[in-house]
């Protein structure tokens, strides 16, 4: 299987991603290296292979503990927003 030019525009509109030719070419490329790279690893014998869940053995616990803390202020949590008016973030509508 191959990823044509067609398969990236199709996936860049799905994602909202506004492409070039020579974006998508690349993006293309890469897709296509990424399929070869699977298929390669799909050669593999795995059979006796144990099913892992993590890659290496996890012994402790990597969560921090959960504590409450301050919250942000309605201020401070509007402050880095790309647009909101007094009490709200605004959003593009996505739906159509």
């Amino acid at each position: 299987m191959s990823v044509t030019k067609e398969d990236v525009h199709y996936v860049a509109n799905l994602a909202r991603l506004q492409l070039n030719d020579q974006e998508a070419e690349g993006l293309k490329e890469d897709m296509n290296k990424i399929l070869g790279y699977i298929e390669t690893l799909n050669e593999l014998d795995t059979s006796n292979v144990e099913p892992l869940e993590h890659v290496t053995e996890i012994t402790a616990t990597i969560f921090r503990k959960d504590e409450a803390n301050e919250s942000l202020s309605h201020e401070e949590a509007l402050k880095n927003a790309p647009d909101a008016d007094s009490d709200y973030f605004r959003v593009p509508k996505v739906i159509e």
